[in-house]
């Protein structure tokens, strides 16, 4: 369903992508396990078209969306939580989870059932919804960019470092999120990438290994 063929990224004159080919198995929960610098962001900015490509193609089903422009990417479904949060301090937190529908359009009335479906699965989003985005802690921004980013993912979720700085039990709590997720959009697709993934171990379905840009 989405797929990377040969592709190369470059970065002020760096290769940090190095013909990398990566298949997505539909409705799985793909794994992409690598050390700091290995290239796990930049994949997952690529995919989402913040990077441009040096060579190589990216699919979405059978249209090539190398070129296509990031907003474009969230218009297809393809939701994207980054390891830094990016939340906008000054909205409170349901306006940052509600930020992507606003900007593809969307009606009222589907904006307003997809924070429905956000808040059920995620009910701590819902008690601290009127919190300005810079008031909340590291691992509660997680949860809220978590929660953005799954107001646009129809197809696809893209999770970086989704456990990086969290409290144990927030962590743990991060992952029986997915799990639950997993259980009630199964034809979700789903790509994380982590430096030490021992907490999706019982979610994971496929895993690949990143070093030095290149799978391995």
């Amino acid at each position: 369903m989405l797929r990377l063929e040969g592709v190369t990224i470059s970065i002020a004159g760096a290769q940090v992508l190095r013909a990398v080919s990566l298949a997505l198995t539909p409705g799985k929960t793909t794994i992409l396990i690598g050390r700091n610098g290995a290239g796990k962001t930049s994949t997952l900015r690529t995919i989402m078209g913040l990077l441009p490509m040096a060579g190589g193609s990216i699919f979405l089903g059978k249209e090539e969306i190398g070129a296509t422009p990031a907003y474009r990417r969230a218009y297809q479904g393809i939701g994207y939580a980054p390891e830094d949060r990016r939340l906008v301090a000054e909205f409170n937190v349901e306006d940052n989870i509600s930020l992507p529908a606003l900007a593809l359009a969307l009606p009222k009335a589907e904006r307003a059932r997809r924070l429905d479906e956000i808040y059920a699965l995620l009910p701590q989003l819902l008690t601290m919804r009127k919190r300005p985005g810079g008031s909340v802690s590291g691992g509660q921004g997680k949860i809220v960019a978590l929660g953005r980013a799954l107001m646009v993912a129809r197809t696809a979720l893209l999770l970086d470092e989704p456990f990086q700085g969290l409290a144990p039990a927030l962590a743990l709590e991060y992952a029986r999120t997915i799990g639950e997720l997993r259980r009630n959009r199964p034809g979700l697709t789903i790509l994380i990438t982590e430096s030490t993934p021992a907490l999706l171990d019982e979610i994971a379905d496929n895993t690949f290994q990143i070093e030095r840009g290149a799978i391995t």
